[in-house]
């Protein structure tokens, strides 16, 4: 898609504050926290294999300039931080829109947190922020989560956050070894939202 002529929209209102958590940019002194991106257990359902020192640089390098997402395939990434400690990531993919005019009105969310703070309900708490975020924020008609469908945790997130099971795609993602695995669609209408 072109970039097209439809108005930048503003940058979103960051930093997000939860109960317990707080989302803001990431930064480059981020580096050493993503490092649960070199874990393979962590990387086991994400489209790409754990990262070496310089694949991690590189991908810490492009979360930390994805500020203000307007345009389709812009994404928003912010840390997850907990007691001033960085737990997790979450991102904003923005998708498609309906006509060149409009900004997107699709978008896919998804989440990384690192296994040492797993089971104590920070990636629900986050998620359910960043869709409170897409719907107020953004003129979002729908979000989307692509998963591997052996990713149950994040079945049962998607699900906890009010999200329904939409699609399988089967052997639709290529894996780094040469096989192909299905892909999970999970989808939220802003109208099914509590306060979409």
């Amino acid at each position: 898609m072109s970039g097209g002529s439809a108005p930048r929209l503003a940058p979103p209102p960051v930093p997000i504050r939860t109960e317990r958590l707080t989302l803001r940019y990431i930064t480059s002194d981020d580096l050493d926290a993503l490092r649960y991106y070199q874990d393979p257990e962590v990387c086991r359902y994400l489209p790409f294999a754990p990262a070496d020192d310089a694949a991690l640089a590189k991908r810490v390098g492009l979360m930390t300039v994805r500020l203000a997402p307007s345009v389709p395939d812009d994404v928003l990434s912010l840390a997850v931080v907990h007691d001033e400690t960085l737990v997790g990531d979450v991102m904003l993919r923005l998708r498609t829109r309906s006509d060149d005019q409009s900004p997107p009105s699709v978008a896919e969310i998804g989440w990384a947190f690192a296994p040492s703070y797993a089971g104590r309900g920070f990636a629900t708490e986050a998620a359910t922020a960043l869709v409170q975020l897409a719907f107020d924020h953004y003129p979002l008609h729908r979000l989307i989560a692509h998963l591997d469908p052996r990713n149950v945790r994040s079945a049962a997130l998607c699900e906890r956050i009010g999200m329904t099971r939409e699609a399988l795609l089967r052997q639709d993602w290529p894996e780094p070894d040469g096989t192909w695995t299905d892909d999970l669609i999970y989808g939220l209408l802003r109208g099914d939202w509590p306060t979409g």
